[in-house]
């Protein structure tokens, strides 16, 4: 069946109802490990026998993830490091083009 919303033409085989919209993303979070991780990390946090100050910063560590760390800093700093390199190399192949052409006038 096909229908018309506002400018958008529908295929019923292409509607998805939210239910199973949250069904397939759902499948998805199992088929991808999520939900096992996730259930991990949430049993390890309720066997903790003292409960952590900052329950987001114990999900982290136990995921993996940094904590404490300025993310947007290391963005920064990152950028700069990035033009520091593509000036430095320039300045390289320019030093190396200046030997080249005072080795040539030597010979």
């Amino acid at each position: 069946e096909v229908f018309t919303l506002g400018t958008n033409t529908v295929t019923m085989s292409n509607y998805q109802t939210p239910d199973s919209k949250k069904e397939e993303f759902r499948k998805y979070l199992e088929k991808s490990g999520v939900i096992d991780a996730l259930t991990k990390v949430l049993v390890g946090l309720y066997e903790e026998p003292e409960r952590p100050p900052n329950a987001v910063d114990y999900i982290k560590r136990y995921m993996g993830a940094p904590t404490g760390v300025d993310v947007e800093a290391l963005r920064i700093e990152n950028e700069e490091l990035k033009k520091e390199v593509t000036e430095l190399r320039a300045t390289q192949e320019e030093m190396s083009q200046r030997l080249r052409e005072a080795e040539e006038a030597d010979s």
